[in-house]
């Protein structure tokens, strides 16, 4: 009976989000509301567990994704990002800018959510298409494979911070295992299949290709190098939440209690933490000492802030629902039923994840989802908990199509038909999810 109701449950979440398009929180808690009676749950117990459930799963996790939403604006008005891509442009040239865009892409991804990082980037690749005579469409995918990639498999992106959280795994691992992952997957998504559109004829918008505006310079000023942060600057701020996440973890567990250095290092290695100090750098270096005033600093941290809500909210209704699983009981049975699966549990959590995705478009509606429904089987096998981030991530990632919002920005940017965007985008975001998962395997055989 838990398994025929968690199915259900689950078939009524994809129902209410992707064809009846109610909003995704309301169907969290309708959808957990339902589970918990069906369960044979009071009233009393149902509501305790689902206010439980969203003030467990948010936690520091708003936190996290705040500071995050915070660094990314800070990274993208002061043209940090635009200089960073100058630079590795230059740095690798025209023959091979298509690894220069994928790095490029990847650096800007790790503190841009996705949305704002496709922003930010596509006027880039509009140029430089232009600028290099070279296909579009082998400009373009290189870089957003890179950024889909950072929004799937890292923190501080809101999906795997979140599953991170739920399946208790370390933030700085999960951050060092996936920049191990993401290597191949953006190498083989990225440059080496945008090659292959080469011969893919496309006729973009003239308005959009024409685009030269430099984010972050004043308005009516000519764009140039001149209105962009330091080379140093833009990198170091970026890359400060990974090198933080990835330094003090393991530096933490490897000083003795009596050291003096503990307490420091131990505050240090919060994620949270790092995230503060990330966005405290940034206010500084990318704002004030550019000339900008708190005023206008805290007036863009704000507009950040209040994009990320829905997401927050997302996050808040998996949580309800995850809570519900474990309240009813049902986690504990799906638990004992998934550990005697003969799938491996890695492949049986981005299998879940792949098909919530095509079912219901959001990568991080299916992460969450995944994480609440796999969780017993970190308790009942030995599987590490931040592969298991990874291998749901990357599921989460499994073929974009008309229900996703990626799908159609991709689309209507670069104005291709649904067929191209299906041969293009959604073939790019496959290959990521199923290199994903193959690295995460490799990984699990060597830690």
């Amino acid at each position: 009976m838990p398994l025929l109701l968690t199915l259900i449950g689950i078939l009524t979440l994809v129902l209410l989000v992707a064809f009846v398009r109610l909003d995704t929180f309301i169907s969290f808690v309708l959808v957990s509301l339902g589970i918990g009676l069906a369960s044979g749950m009071s009233v009393q117990d149902v509501g305790k567990s689902i206010q439980t459930g969203i003030g467990g799963t948010l936690g520091d996790l708003v936190l996290i994704i705040g500071f995050g939403a915070m660094l990314g604006r800070l990274v993208a008005e002061s043209g940090a990002a635009r200089r960073i891509t100058d630079v590795l442009i230059k740095l690798f040239g025209i023959k091979n800018i298509r690894w220069g865009l994928a790095l490029a892409g990847f650096v800007v991804g790790i503190p841009l959510f996705y949305n704002a990082g496709f922003i930010i980037v596509v006027p880039l690749i509009f140029t430089i298409a232009a600028s290099s005579r070279l296909p579009l469409l082998s400009v373009a995918v290189p870089m957003l494979s890179a950024l889909s990639v950072a929004h799937g498999y890292l923190p501080p992106h809101p999906s795997p911070s979140a599953v991170a959280a739920q399946l208790n795994a370390n933030i700085g691992q999960t951050l060092l295992y996936g920049l191990i992952v993401a290597i191949p997957a953006i190498v083989i998504a990225g440059p080496i299949f945008g090659k292959t559109l080469v011969n893919m004829k496309i006729t973009p918008d003239k308005d959009l290709f024409d685009i030269d505006e430099v984010p972050g310079a004043k308005a009516g000023a000519k764009p140039s190098s001149e209105n962009l942060p330091s080379t140093g600057i833009s990198f170091f701020v970026a890359l400060l939440p990974v090198l933080l996440l990835t330094t003090f973890g393991p530096l933490k567990g490897a000083l003795p209690d009596s050291s003096p250095l503990k307490t420091i290092v131990t505050l240090l290695a919060e994620p949270y933490i790092g995230m503060l100090l990330s966005v405290l750098t940034a206010m500084y270096t990318l704002g004030i000492r550019r000339g900008q005033s708190m005023k206008a600093i805290t007036k863009d941290m704000e507009e950040a802030v209040k994009a990320i809500a829905p997401i927050l909210l997302v996050i808040a209704g998996a949580g309800a629902l995850k809570q519900i699983f474990t309240d009813s009981g049902t986690s504990k049975y799906i638990g004992s039923l998934l550990a005697d699966a003969t799938i491996p549990p890695l492949v049986l959590a981005w299998g879940i994840a792949a098909f919530i995705r095509v079912c219901v478009g959001s990568a991080t509606v299916a992460g969450l989802t995944t994480s609440g429904i796999i969780a017993p089987l970190i308790q009942s096998q030995t599987i590490k908990p931040e592969l298991m981030v990874l291998a749901i991530g990357s599921g989460s990632l499994m073929f974009s199509h008309i229900n996703d919002g990626g799908f159609w920005l991709f689309k209507e940017y670069f104005n291709l038909t649904i067929g191209q965007t299906i041969r293009t985008w959604s073939l790019m975001e496959t290959i990521v999810s199923v290199i994903g998962l193959l690295g995460v395997l490799a990984l699990n055989l060597v830690v």
